[in-house]
């Protein structure tokens, strides 16, 4: 047993007032006249014999009142550790408030028990302590030590929230709090569902900070999940059918046998049908279904599923383009093949070029550009046309037979590519394909058949070539290579496009799909969702105004999905949810940076000073929350270090008692002040009811 306050231990020597009193006092006796005192002598004896009796129990009473008084000054423990801290302490409490903190225990939601267990933390300590409520939002307010009243006035606020952090980010935010402050005593509380995807307590550096650990379990642990979706293909075509693959996972033990799955798009709602899923397991289904217009396409992937429902949605969106445009920039005259191929297909537009009068600033209204047999690319040329790539756009290239192999180098190697060799008049005959690479992926329906390759007269030899291969000779060397430059890419064909010379242009099962491909390859491919909670960058054409401020804002479209627990403001109109993001343009294009202000799954409008929407973006909740596996007591005690410790989760009683022995030990002092006032009244019952 230990003292908080030993000092006042001294104090017991107040013991020696009541028996100095008792060895001192001497009472005064009333003279009574009696006529025969000869009978008075056995009573006078026999009283005297019961007031020494109580006297002495009376004096027992008051020294030890006065000792367990004493006692209780000095506040006496057991310690449970080795060491108490004294002094002011600085607590951190965590209080998880992540989607799976939504399920049910056997009374309430965790959140609900996770808010009382932190309240009963507060009210264990002082109120000279000083506090930190950290929540999964990471909110730039809760980053400061605050007292014990508005402590849980802020645990009051927690709702449930859609970010999600992994636990050592977590310790680590609350350690640079808590050294903010000058008291000595540092102490860390979590409480948490701990996840076994988020707990990852171990790789946490500082050991000297003190840190509890407080479990919250849930009764059902099973949920369905759609995890994400991705388009077979990665540009959408008007008018054709899309291919939409979704993966689905089961996060159970128990199979599911029928898990009902339908898609919204165009304001229609279309079941897909059920999907079995086995336990611990996941499944990727195809959604097929027509783009019948142009322009933003909004869908929702839905499966229906209890009681963790945040993450049965998904939301994605796709621009379709009205038509692919393509400029033909030429050396000579226009060639008469690559007019009639594009002029048979009404959703590419084609328009000639004459490559010295060129209006650089036009090239962003395509998404492929043919360079037919040009003799000279001028270096501003070929800057623009590595612009022009890097922004997402194709170059195709056949080089004239009088090429200038400086210039044409010059545009090679800022693709990052190697040298045009001199043009050499052999006949040579293409030998392979490469099937893989996405301009003949998917083309042939027998890639094993035999199929025409074209053949040359003459070609230039890239040599070396650090590029993909698409077409090969049977020499080994390259007739048509790729060369990727940011989100597009320089194609290069060693041959002139003149049908004396090369006779793909003969060639339609090879020269048009290349011809379609590069230019759909060309319609830069757009992400279809993003996640809440991650630090994703926004990109957008930018458009030049001279109206004054460019001012770009986002909105959440009426469709949007708020999750359960939310606060007031989070049940108002999904409309009037519009925000500033932070901005920056470059050159046509801007990026936005939404940051923390997206907090709600939907489409997300983009929006310049009108009402007309300029880009729509899909935001999905992290589904890091999904997997409900926790880790157990038993498993974060074996393996926890030294400076932290698990509170027992049966300890629903009194919390505020369980902190108070884990910091202090087991707790005398309330003993002793009821054993001081015991014997306080046995003294008084002695006074008044024991007659002498």
């Amino acid at each position: 047993m230990q003292f908080l306050f030993p000092l006042f231990l001294a104090a017991a020597a107040a013991i020696a007032i009541p028996i100095i009193i008792h060895l001192f006092y001497f009472r005064r006796f009333r003279k009574v006249y009696f006529t025969n005192v000869r009978f008075l002598q056995e009573v006078k004896d026999i009283t005297s014999n019961r007031q020494k009796l109580r006297n002495l129990l009376v004096l027992l009473m008051r020294c030890l009142a006065i000792i367990f008084l004493v006692l209780a000054f000095a506040q006496p423990f057991i310690p449970r550790s080795s060491e108490v801290k004294q002094g002011e302490k600085a607590v951190s409490v965590f209080v998880d408030n992540s989607f799976s903190m939504a399920a049910l225990s056997k009374d309430a939601p965790l959140l609900e028990l996770a808010k009382q267990r932190a309240r009963d933390i507060v009210t264990a300590y002082g109120p000279a302590d000083r506090f930190q409520i950290l929540t999964t939002d990471f909110e730039g307010r809760d980053q400061r030590l605050i007292g014990k009243e508005d402590a849980l006035l802020r645990i009051d606020e927690i709702r449930i929230s859609p970010a999600t952090r992994v636990l050592s980010k977590v310790l680590t935010r609350q350690q640079q709090c808590l050294n903010t402050g000058k008291a000595e005593n540092k102490i860390a509380f979590l409480i948490s569902d701990f996840q076994e995807n988020i707990s990852d307590l171990e790789t946490f550096a500082d050991s000297l900070l003190e840190v509890n650990l407080v479990p919250m379990r849930a009764v059902q642990e099973n949920n369905i999940s759609i995890d994400s979706a991705w388009f077979e293909n990665p540009v959408q075509i008007l008018n054709q059918p899309a291919k939409l693959l979704v993966k689905i996972s089961n996060r159970g033990d128990e199979n599911a046998d029928e898990v009902r799955l339908s898609l919204r798009h165009d304001n229609q709602s279309k079941p897909v049908g059920a999907i079995p899923v086995p336990a611990r397991s996941s499944r990727v289904d195809t959604v097929s279904f027509n783009i019948l217009h142009p322009g933003w396409h909004e869908a929702r992937l839905s499966v229906t599923d209890f009681p963790v429902q945040f993450d049965d949605d998904y939301f994605l969106s796709f621009y379709v383009a009205e038509q692919i445009n393509v400029l033909c920039i030429n050396g000579q005259q226009p060639s008469k093949y690559l007019n009639n191929v594009f002029a048979g297909a009404p959703y590419f537009k084609m328009d000639n070029a004459d490559v010295r009068a060129l209006d650089y600033s036009k090239f962003g209204n395509y998404q492929l550009i043919i360079l037919n047999e040009p003799a000279i690319i001028t270096s501003g040329f070929s800057q623009e046309l590595k612009t022009f790539a890097q922004n997402g756009g194709n170059v195709l290239v056949f080089p004239a037979q009088n090429a200038d192999l400086n210039t044409f180098n010059g545009l090679l190697q800022s693709f990052g590519g190697g040298a045009l060799g001199a043009y050499e008049p052999v006949q040579r005959q293409a030998s392979q394909i490469n099937t893989e690479e996405f301009v003949f992926q998917d083309v042939f329906l027998n890639k094993s058949a035999n199929l025409r390759l074209p053949t040359t007269q003459g070609n230039f030899k890239i040599t070396p070539n650090r590029g993909e291969y698409i077409l090969t000779y049977r020499d080994g060397s390259a007739m048509l290579s790729k060369f990727p430059a940011g989100e597009g890419a320089l194609y290069l064909c060693a041959a002139p496009l003149d049908e004396k010379v090369n006779d793909l242009v003969r060639n339609g099962e090879i020269f048009v799909p290349l011809l379609f491909k590069t230019a759909i390859a060309g319609s830069k491919s757009r992400q279809i969702a993003y996640t809440i909670g991650k630090d994703e960058v926004l990109e957008a054409r930018h458009l030049p105004s001279a109206a004054g401020e460019i001012l770009y804002k986002l909105r959440l479209a009426g469709d949007g999905n708020r999750p359960s627990g939310n606060s007031t403001e989070a049940a108002s109109d999904a409309a009037s949810v519009e925000f500033i993001p932070e901005q920056r343009i470059l050159g046509a294009k801007v990026l936005l940076t939404p940051g923390t202000q997206i907090r709600d799954a939907g489409w997300y409008q983009l929006r310049l000073n009108t009402d007309s929407t300029l880009a729509e973006y899909a935001f999905n909740y992290d589904r890091g929350e999904s997997d409900l596996r926790y880790r157990s007591s038993e498993s974060l005690s074996e393996q926890l270090p030294s400076n932290m410790k698990v509170l027992a989760e049966n300890a629903e009683a009194n919390f505020t008692q369980v902190v108070n022995e884990e910091n202090q030990g087991v707790v005398l002092w309330r003993w002793c002040l009821m054993f001081a006032l015991l014997f306080l009244a046995l003294e008084v019952l002695f006074l008044r009811l024991w007659k002498v």
